[in-house]
């Protein structure tokens, strides 16, 4: 995919090979810091989470932040192409990708402070890497043309969703990944998953390596059904007023609306160019002020769990979340196995 480089607080744009340029690195007492990091917390229109964050930690700090964008996958592959030459100094992708950051040697332990108040299920024991915004696995719909979301996965397979659906790339994508996830799940196992998958494309539009292009797609009406996440998703719904959030179940009779935590999870980079500075912006995003504006600002849900929201933002994510039932994926069989469920995927799929 495009992958855009973007010096978050200033909101000028740079070319991503900048980064990677014949000078290396830069000096490591420069005050920079420079973030590789999955879409969502960005907002479309600079009030995101990471735009209110980056904005208020330079001016504490004088450091100025770097932001580059991708996939979840992407921005693994792309730290390691550069694994000689590091240019990253933070990483923040959703799971199982932060855990493959980690099992191929592109993390470094450190727990910021505050760390002690995440739950033991989103963190590494070792500190390698820490959620700092909570989140869930999402589908999306446009309102005005469905006004009653999918109920079942089954639901998807009617023809009006032909060329009207669409989900983001597995193996490239964290919530494209995560719909390989889900699916397992509710369908009891990866092969019946990966052969309902082959039926569902007939109605799929083909591969996106980016969750958050699909969002507007959806709430223009080129698209009735799409893959997401409940904070990207929910910041976006309040510039793209037809997009709802929804979650498909089985066709089971007596199932529910299942979903998964997805946190943004981030790490401090081995060899990072400019590691203290790295280590005071993870320290800043897991403080009690940013983890505040978490919902208010950016439409998540506090990693923290000594930070309780009761902003209209908050409310109203944990009315969505009602009558959703939650499980726990097994994130060390998923980081393990992704490349054949990836491989799998795509013969099921022919992509």
């Amino acid at each position: 995919m495009r992958i855009k480089a973007i010096a978050a607080v200033t909101g000028s744009l740079v070319l991503a090979g900048s980064l990677t340029a014949c000078g290396g690195a830069a000096s490591a007492d420069e005050k920079v810091v420079t973030v590789y990091s999955a879409d969502g917390l960005k907002g479309e229109k600079g009030d995101g989470w990471y735009d209110k964050v980056f904005k208020d930690f330079e001016k504490k700090t004088g450091i100025k932040v770097e932001y580059v964008e991708g996939g979840s996958g992407e921005m693994v592959q792309r730290a390691l192409r550069e694994k000689s030459n590091t240019q990253a100094d933070v990483m923040v992708t959703l799971p199982p990708f932060i855990q493959q950051a980690d099992s191929k040697g592109l993390l470094a332990p450190y727990k910021p402070a505050g760390a002690e108040q995440v739950s033991g299920a989103d963190k590494a024991a070792d500190g390698s890497w820490t959620a700092v915004v909570n989140n869930y696995f999402s589908f999306i719909h446009n309102k005005k043309e469905l006004k009653q979301p999918p109920a079942t996965w089954e639901d998807l397979l009617d023809a009006k969703y032909k060329n009207k659906l669409q989900y983001s790339t597995p193996g490239v994508a964290g919530d494209g990944t995560a719909v390989l996830i889900k699916a397992m799940h509710d369908f009891g196992s990866k092969d019946k998953a990966m052969a309902y998958l082959k039926k569902l494309q007939a109605n799929n539009v083909g591969p996106s390596s980016s969750t958050s292009k699909l969002a507007p797609k959806t709430d223009k009406g080129e698209l009735l059904v799409a893959n997401g996440d409940v904070q990207m998703n929910f910041a976006q719904s309040k510039s793209m007023p037809n997009l709802g959030i929804w979650f498909p179940k089985s066709a089971k009779p007596g199932s529910k609306p299942t979903t998964f935590a997805l946190p943004y999870a981030a790490g401090l980079v081995k060899g990072a160019p400019h590691t203290e500075n790295a280590k005071k912006l993870l320290d800043f995003m897991l403080s009690e002020e940013a983890q505040k504006q978490v919902s208010s600002v950016g439409g998540g849900f506090s990693a923290r769990k000594d930070v309780k929201a009761t902003d209209a933002n908050a409310i109203a994510l944990t009315k969505l979340m009602d009558g959703v039932e939650v499980f726990r994926p097994d994130w060390a069989d998923i980081e393990k196995n992704l490349p054949s469920y990836v491989d799998d995927w795509k013969a099921a799929t022919g992509s």
